[in-house]
């Protein structure tokens, strides 16, 4: 799957690995040190919320994996199919994570647990994105799948079957991506504060017009192509 794949295709991974890694550690800085890009750890935290009885956190984390189920519902519509194809509305996609970036930022500066909510489902729709075109080899919102998959690799190694070094170099970007981005998500909240989640809105909102510009630019030179291959004939 990940030789199909265009060779841009790890620069993006990184790059969303980064906004998911900014976006984790702001929340996990911000507001009662809660996960925000995945769901193990938090619904590990409703079970034992659930033991305690406490039901103001049992909503609240409950709250938080509806979000990412519904954000990773919105890429399912909006995405169909497994392939990576231009004119599939991956800008749409992240254009909307980026504004439930900016809500969750709004939210947050005011104090308000429901931030989380807007944040998680902007990382649900981010993991399903890269996870309709890859078969679920991408995951850039948390890093379990990626270190259990380079484990599978490394011991397959050992038993002679062939290194995929570029499967291998995607997995280490996502991991650099994502621990860089909670590097930088600490860097700029101890300066900002909630205003730290605007930078991977507008990251959100550049990859989103990067691909229109590049889906436009592929699209002309297809139609130039063409009416070229029309007068040779």
């Amino acid at each position: 799957m990940i030789s199909k794949l265009p060779q841009w295709i790890e620069y993006g991974a990184f790059i969303l690995a980064f906004v998911a890694g900014c976006i984790n550690a702001i929340g996990l800085l911000g507001f009662e040190y809660q996960a925000i890009s995945h769901v193990s750890g938090t619904a590990t935290l409703l079970g034992a919320t659930i033991f305690n009885n406490s039901l103001q956190n049992i909503f609240h984390l409950m709250g938080i994996l509806a979000a990412f189920f519904i954000g990773a519902s919105i890429s399912g519509f909006l995405l169909p199919g497994r392939a990576l194809k231009l004119g599939r509305h991956y800008d749409t996609a992240l254009v909307i994570e980026a504004l439930l970036i900016f809500v969750a930022f709004f939210l947050l500066s005011k104090g308000s647990y429901y931030g989380h909510f807007a944040a998680s489902a902007a990382c649900g729709i981010q993991n399903a994105l890269a996870t309709t075109y890859s078969g679920a080899i991408i995951r850039t919102t948390h890093l379990t799948g990626i270190f259990t998959d380079l484990g599978i690799m490394t011991g397959s190694v050992l038993r002679g079957k062939a290194f995929d070094k570029r499967k291998a170099v995607l997995f280490l970007l996502i991991i650099a991506g994502f621990i860089s981005g909670g590097i930088f998500g600490v860097f700029l909240f101890d300066i900002i504060v909630f205003k730290a989640l605007l930078v991977p809105a507008f990251i959100c909102l550049i990859l989103a017009l990067s691909y229109r510009l590049y889906q436009k630019s592929q699209c002309g030179s297809v139609l130039v192509q063409r009416r070229k291959n029309e007068k040779c004939k």
